[in-house]
């Protein structure tokens, strides 16, 4: 039938652990390799988007290079191109920040 019900004593202990060990070190590995470092750039970028000042040049998700004139709770507007048009996104939508250097 299952060889796994066919063990007894401590070869079924073993038999147990034995299967469940290799799942378990696979999920710790993908822990350590995967999810926090993910759960910590999603921290540096959180920490990023909450530093945001008026005057920084942003990049948002989808490519779109400004600078930041206004702010508000959870939205931005951007000044962009030539004619400095005025577009207001979310802050979630800030990919990179580059801030103003005041010499």
């Amino acid at each position: 039938m299952f060889p796994i019900f066919l063990t007894t004593g401590s070869d079924a202990t073993f038999g147990i652990i034995g299967t469940i060990l290799p799942f378990a070190l696979v999920l710790v590995v993908m822990y350590f390799l995967m999810i926090r470092p993910q759960k910590k750039k999603d921290k540096q970028l959180q920490d990023l988007r909450n530093a945001l000042e008026i005057g920084d040049n942003v990049t948002t998700i989808g490519g779109i290079v400004g600078r930041v004139v206004a702010l508000k709770d959870d939205t931005i507007v951007l000044e962009t191109g030539t004619e400095r048009n005025k577009v207001r996104f979310k802050r979630w939508a800030v990919q990179d920040v580059e801030k103003l250097v005041v010499e």
